[in-house]
């Protein structure tokens, strides 16, 4: 496209040429597991990696390539790979960047699945790893091991919606050269680029907002161009945590109104965050376009804006929580998060069932707490919804 087009243009339209294609508007979905090849020696040459071309779809697809394209893009970064889900896309990740022995260090509080993998790759790989909150260069300096070979960050964190200062810890890392990964799901690159504050790999659940319309599992990793060159050659390829074309070709479509989405979820946040804060059985809330988000000053210097997902906690018991998620009529409940309809859930016995209850509290995972991901319906509508569930209690 020649000289880089802003944000809202690039999503659209970035890594495609219809010409290149008969004249379609509309990137094309290539459904084949396999290609043919011209001769023999071409298929010599394309496995040995001396000619371009594709192979077989677990290796590379027409329709994947433009997703991984659009996607290095909008983050800013030089490549792209697309995986069949979130978790696929993060335990990839980790699996390139560790080995037996090794140490992750985390963010004080992760994605419950994540928190699976982790405890997995202890059990079974002797890969340590410990969860801190990232509070300033000291304490990010003293939780690093010899052993430490990555450094694995949500921000916000799911589901506390805590932050972490992106470019104070990758100040920290670079200085011993340990990679920085963000999860930067709840933001997409719409409001938060972690490459430009010194991280070197962005994940996305691309199930989330990148989707954007709940019909699809897919997930991203976005990092250097020789990096991702080997992470497809060694744990997308051998593993086989691949996209299909189709899911690639709803997440290219999804992206083409990620910012449109994006700023309707966040202008609905922010006046449901207002009356849900009023509220007198509303305990606590924790939403980073609160003015009395602790960490307010980081959202606004790290984030574009305070996104579309607000944790609060009941003033009650569990199961007053999870009465209150009953009463709710319009907002449904289910774990995901981004799609068009308000989504309300239970992280205690949900999303973080699997985390121990120790572990869990100290994250900031009570009982009482409710995750919100604000939809793009009338934002009047969804509040009636929660107010009458609230009064019911």
């Amino acid at each position: 496209m020649g000289k880089q087009k802003r944000f809202e243009t690039e999503v659209i339209h970035n890594g495609y040429d219809s010409l290149q294609h008969q004249g379609s508007l509309v990137p094309p979905l290539f459904q084949t597991s396999t290609f043919t090849f011209p001769s023999a020696k071409e298929g010599e040459r394309r496995f040995a990696g001396e000619s371009e071309g594709y192979v077989y779809s677990r290796l590379g697809n027409p329709t994947v390539k433009v997703l991984e394209e659009r996607m290095a893009a909008l983050e800013k970064g030089e490549a792209a790979l697309a995986f069949g889900s979130g978790m696929a896309a993060v335990s990839a990740t980790l699996f390139y960047l560790t080995k037996t022995g090794d140490h992750i260090l985390c963010s004080e509080g992760i994605y419950g699945c994540t928190f699976g993998l982790l405890q997995l790759m202890k059990k079974k790989h002797q890969i340590q790893h410990d969860l801190i909150h990232f509070a300033d260069e000291e304490t990010v300096r003293a939780a690093i091991r010899d052993n430490t070979t990555c450094i694995y960050i949500e921000t916000p964190i799911n589901p506390t919606m805590k932050l972490v200062d992106l470019e104070m810890v990758s100040r920290v890392a670079k200085e011993k050269g340990i990679p920085v990964v963000v999860d930067n799901t709840f933001c997409s690159p719409y409001l938060q680029q972690p490459l430009t504050l010194g991280c070197d790999y962005v994940i996305h659940s691309a199930t989330k907002y990148i989707g954007g319309h709940g019909d699809v599992i897919a997930g991203i990793v976005v990092g250097r161009k020789d990096e991702m060159s080997e992470m497809a050659m060694t744990t997308l390829k051998d593993i086989g945590g691949i996209i299909s074309p189709f899911d690639a070709w709803l997440l290219i479509r999804g992206l083409k109104t990620l910012p449109v989405r994006l700023d309707r979820h966040c202008e609905n946040a922010k006046k449901i965050a207002v009356q849900l804060k009023k509220h007198p059985k509303v305990r606590t809330m924790y939403f980073p376009g609160d003015p009395d988000f602790p960490q307010y000053e980081l959202a606004n210097r790290q984030m574009k804006h305070p996104g579309g997902m607000i944790s609060f906690e009941i003033d009650g018991t569990k199961e007053e929580a999870q009465a209150f998620l009953n009463h709710c009529q319009l907002i449904k409940i289910a774990v995901s998060l981004g799609d068009s309809e308000s989504l309300i859930q239970h992280p205690a016995t949900m999303t973080h069932a699997v985390v121990p209850e120790e572990e869990r509290l100290k994250m900031g995972i009570t009982d009482q707490l409710i995750r919100l991901s604000v939809g793009l319906e009338a934002w009047e509508d969804i509040w009636e919804d929660l107010q009458q569930a609230l009064d019911r209690l």
